[in-house]
C-alpha cells in the first residue's frame, strides 16, 4: 500500500503534521547536550524518541542503556543505577556497575521517571547537578559522563504540586520537553501503521494479507487506540495468528472489536430512517463537532460526514 507525504524517523512512522514537528525537536535536541523529557501514552514510542537522540548526537557510538523506574523496587532500582560495593547488603559478594557506570559516555534513558521514590530523586539530583554519584554502600565518588532522556505518562508538574515529585528535579530533566500525541489525535497515521505492521508480517509468515475487509478497515480506523501503536502492532500480530487468506477481515481482530460492533449495530437499529435527519442535525447542535456526533451516534466519521452531505446540514471548519 502507497501512502503520500510518510516519514520514517529513526523507526517512528507518521506523515502528521504534528509528527513533523516533533521530528525537528529531536533532530535539533540531539544536536546538544540538553538533558530531554519525554511525555507520552504508553505505547507512543517514547523510547524510540530516546534512541533517535542517542542515534543523531556525538555519543552515538557509546552505550544507550534503559531502565523502567516502574519495574523495580526502590532498593533493586538505587542498585541497578548506581550500582553497589561489596558487602553493601545481604547477597552483595561482589562490587557491582550500576547503569550511570556503564552508560559512561552515551545516553541513559529513564522511563517511567515519575515513578521513581523521593529518596532518590534526591540522588538522581545529585547526579545531574555534580556530574558524580556514590555507589550503594560505597564512600567514593565516581564522576560520571551520561546524556539523560527521562519519559513519563504522567504530567511532572501535577506530580509536583502533589508532593510526589521534586520540583528542582523537574526542572533539571524538562530542559527540553518534547510530546508525543497519542495515535488518536493523529488518526491519518492509523491505516499508514496498520499497512507498515503487515508488511512486516508478510515478509516474515505464511500468510500475505493484500487487502483489509472495508468493515475490518472501519472499525480499525474507529478505534480508540488507548494502548497507541504498541496496541495496533499487537492487533495486526492477532490477525496474522487468527486468519488466512490474503484479505484482513473483521472476523480476525480481537474481541473487543467484535464488541464495538455490537454495540454499533445496536445504536444503528434504534434510529428509524424517518427520524434520522432529525437525529443527526440533534447531534451536530448538541456537539458542534463532527467526531462528537458520529460517536454519540455509533456511526463512524466517514459514514457520518456521508449522510450530514444527503440530508444538507453544512458545518465549520472550526467545529471538524
Amino acid at each position: 500500500m502507497q501512502f503520500d507525504n510518510i516519514q520514517n524517523f529513526h523507526g517512528l512512522i507518521s506523515r502528521s503534521p504534528a509528527m513533523r514537528d516533533v521530528f525537528q525537536i529531536i533532530q535539533n535536541a540531539a544536536e546538544t547536550e540538553a538533558t530531554v523529557l519525554v511525555r507520552g501514552e504508553s505505547g507512543s514510542g517514547k523510547e524510540l524518541v530516546a534512541r533517535a537522540i542517542h542515534d543523531l548526537s556525538g555519543r552515538r557510538n557509546a552505550p544507550f542503556l534503559a531502565v523502567n523506574c516502574a519495574a523495580l523496587s526502590s532498593n533493586l532500582l538505587e542498585s541497578e543505577l548506581f550500582g553497589h560495593v561489596r558487602g553493601a547488603f545481604t547477597g552483595a559478594i561482589k562490587d557491582h556497575h550500576g547503569l550511570f557506570q556503564r552508560a559512561h559516555g552515551g545516553t541513559l534513558f529513564l522511563d517511567e521517571i515519575a515513578e521513581l521514590p523521593l529518596e532518590l530523586q534526591a540522588k538522581l539530583l545529585r547526579v545531574i547537578q555534580e556530574r558524580n554519584f556514590l555507589p550503594v554502600g560505597g564512600v567514593t565518588s565516581i564522576p560520571v559522563n551520561v546524556r539523560l532522556v527521562a519519559a513519563t505518562h504522567r504530567a511532572l508538574r501535577e506530580e509536583v504540586k502533589n508532593g510526589r515529585f521534586r520540583e528542582d528535579l523537574m526542572y533539571r530533566l524538562r530542559v527540553v520537553p518534547i510530546y508525543l500525541p497519542p495515535l488518536r489525535e493523529r488518526r491519518e497515521d492509523i491505516s499508514v501503521l496498520i499497512w507498515h505492521f503487515i508488511e512486516q508480517h508478510n515478509a516474515a509468515n505464511r500468510r500475505k494479507i493484500e487487502e483489509i475487509e472495508p468493515e475490518a478497515m472501519r472499525l480499525l480506523l474507529d478505534y480508540s487506540w488507548h494502548g497507541n501503536i504498541r496496541e495496533l502492532q499487537n492487533v495486526v500480530e492477532y490477525a496474522f495468528a487468527v486468519g488466512r487468506g490474503i484479505v484482513l477481515k473483521s472476523a480476525e481482530l480481537p474481541p473487543e472489536f467484535r464488541e464495538i460492533q455490537t454495540k454499533t449495530d445496536k445504536i444503528k437499529k434504534i434510529i428509524p430512517i424517518e427520524n434520522e435527519k432529525k437525529v443527526i442535525e440533534q447531534a451536530l447542535n448538541e456537539t458542534k463537532n463532527v467526531n462528537a456526533a458520529a460517536k454519540s451516534l455509533g456511526m463512524s466519521r466517514a459514514t457520518f460526514w456521508r449522510k450530514r452531505k444527503l440530508y444538507g446540514f453544512s458545518i465549520s471548519e472550526k467545529e471538524t
